[in-house]
């Protein structure tokens, strides 16, 4: 049966963050995500995910302003010495936390630049960080991104992540597949997810239109986990939606998967 994680970036927004950990808990996840735990000591964040009894397993790479609307550093050109210094401080945090699974952003492409020059950064950043990562035994992980939502972002599908994973030349290069993402730009998820099974090593889901919870929207969700359980997908699922109401008013969806 899936596994499932609450993201908490977009799960329990009605607390804290820092309480979302507990009302996690109090739900029934075993496990969470969430884009940057950057903004806490790491030792705090520790000490909640212990007390909760919950599992860490993922979290993003620092990936620039994001306020101001950058969304990855990883293929701009000029970036690589804060890039080097992100996956330091990446790390740091992951070994804190017991997380082994780092998502490395490309980004935005910036005006004017090649897309050979970005393709380039991209693999060579993507090789030093595999290579600390590695080192540290934490995965690393690619993921397209829909270019709707986010208007030119530089990886935007599943056989781009694949030849881009190829290309580093890493045995420690993952895909993370977002069902949303990807049903946004290429559909085909049943047999896209199994044809590359061993290559993903993260799903994470929402229903499309509008990123709610499953069951809200055109994805066949019950189709899916079963095809999951049925093809023995052993990563986690991270329910990376945005509740059409409260966070517990639309779990519904989750009771026949909760095991």
């Amino acid at each position: 049966m899936p596994r499932f994680a609450a993201n908490l970036t977009m799960l329990f927004t009605e607390v804290e963050f820092t309480d979302r950990f507990a009302a996690a808990a109090r739900a029934g996840f075993r496990a969470v995500e969430y884009l940057f735990p950057y903004a806490y000591p790491k030792n705090q964040l520790a000490e909640i995910l212990q007390a909760c009894g919950l599992e860490q397993v993922l979290h993003n790479m620092p990936a620039g302003d994001w306020a101001k609307g950058e969304r990855g550093i990883a293929a701009l050109p000029g970036r690589v010495g804060e890039f080097q210094d992100a996956v330091g401080t990446a790390i740091e945090y992951a070994t804190a936390l017991g997380c082994r699974q780092l998502n490395c952003l490309a980004g935005i492409r910036p005006l004017g630049v090649a897309a050979e020059k970005l393709h380039e950064t991209f693999v060579a950043n993507l090789r030093f960080a595999a290579q600390q990562c590695k080192a540290a035994g934490i995965r690393v992980l690619v993921e397209a991104i829909n270019t709707r939502d986010v208007p030119g972002f530089c990886v935007c599908g599943t056989q781009q992540t694949l030849d881009l994973i190829d290309a580093t030349g890493s045995d420690n290069v993952f895909a993370q597949y977002d069902v949303y993402h990807m049903q946004r730009m290429e559909g085909e998820l049943a047999a896209t997810i199994q044809k590359h099974l061993s290559r993903i090593a993260h799903i994470q889901i929402a229903d499309n239109p509008g990123r709610n919870e499953p069951g809200t929207g055109e994805i066949n969700f019950s189709f899916l986990f079963a095809l999951l359980d049925r093809i023995g997908y052993a990563g986690w699922v991270g329910c990376e939606y945005k509740p059409r109401l409260t966070t517990a008013e639309g779990l519904g969806w989750w009771t026949p998967w909760r095991g």
